[in-house]
């Protein structure tokens, strides 16, 4: 299994990255904010105004180090890729695959119904541990309708419109997670954010779609090519049908957890002239402190059988789906929680 190595988050605007020997020095302007070993660190985030020497952009690109460039809101920009690596007759067959019907929405059936799955699995341990609620329950019985579903689904739309009405019903009582705090959600609003709940979802959901990207391409997959999302330049499709599994399990909960343990308060916020909110600096740094952290929380992996951290989950989801598409297991087995 792969090693869990650290992930640079770097916030602090008009910062500089430069190779010295062999760390990962950051500087904003003669200071010195960091140095580390470039052989502890397996990705580099940079949010915002953050300058790389082309020397370490090369340098990530030969050593594997994924190096990746978002907006100061968490939307996607770039990312630096090296040589391709891996099997070039696994992504043939991917290739083929996700140009087949039949293929691909076998594939994308398993996804959706992980995601269904998983986001009823966070509803109902919700009731488990605070008692019943009616309009939960509701919630919970939809989703399973939902599940029985998207196991007929024939077509990819299918699927696909299949989840789009799960995740209205589960973002319809999203609000009842929150337990007292001053947050209110009043529904999934994504580009861009405009309330603090949704701020949060956006940011984790975009930690790890770059996790699942770069587990993907460790594996030899071409990370570009989906089978539930559609091809569309510059958005990694099959990082974002990776994603559905672990969206309810991972970043909900963990969203969820910063905000009714008052990790994050709602005066943490900034709201911009256009009507985006986003994080302030110090409410990020606490928030990506805590990502590290649940990336090193083990858990049993129900296929596997063995435990592993958090933070590797993309990677393992990533070789089993390797294997599945080049015939070495029947099925692909998605990431389920209970």
């Amino acid at each position: 299994m792969k090693k869990l190595l650290n992930t640079l988050y770097i916030t602090r605007q008009e910062s500089y990255l430069h190779k010295e020997r062999e760390t990962i020095v950051i500087k904003q302007g003669k200071d010195k904010l960091g140095q580390f070993p470039a052989i502890s660190i397996s990705n580099i985030l940079c949010f915002g105004q953050v300058s790389v020497s082309p020397f370490l952009m090369g340098f990530c690109g030969e050593q594997g180090i994924g190096l990746a460039f978002y907006t100061e809101y968490g939307k996607f920009l770039a990312r630096v890729q090296g040589k391709q690596t891996g099997n070039v007759l696994l992504r043939r067959a991917q290739y083929r695959w996700a140009d087949d019907e039949e293929k691909s929405v076998a594939i994308a059936r398993l996804f959706v119904a992980a995601k269904i799955a998983n986001s009823r699995s966070v509803l109902m341990r919700e009731i488990r541990n605070h008692g019943d609620n009616p309009v939960i329950n509701i919630a919970v019985k939809k989703l399973a309708t939902s599940l029985r579903r998207v196991k007929s689904a024939k077509l990819v739309s299918e699927a696909m419109g299949i989840e789009g009405d799960a995740a209205s019903v589960y973002f319809g009582v999203f609000n009842e997670l929150l337990r007292g705090t001053g947050f209110v959600f009043g529904g999934r609003v994504r580009r861009p954010p405009t309330d603090p709940v949704n701020a949060l979802l956006s940011y984790a959901y975009t930690l790890i779609t770059h996790e699942c990207a770069s587990a993907l391409q460790g594996v030899g997959l071409d990370p570009y090519v989906g089978f539930l999302h559609q091809d569309r330049p510059g958005r990694v499709s099959l990082a974002l049908d990776l994603l559905e599994e672990f969206r309810a399990p991972w970043a909900d909960r963990f969203i969820l957890t910063l905000i009714n343990r008052r990790q994050i308060q709602t005066s943490d916020f900034i709201t911009e002239a256009s009507g985006a909110v986003r994080l302030t600096d110090d409410a990020r740094k606490t928030l990506l402190t805590a990502w590290q952290e649940r990336k090193q929380v083990e858990v049993m992996h129900p296929y596997l059988q063995e435990q592993i951290p958090i933070g590797l989950l993309p990677h393992s989801q990533a070789m089993l789906l390797a294997r599945h598409i080049r015939g070495d297991t029947e099925y692909y087995p998605p990431y389920l929680v209970k």
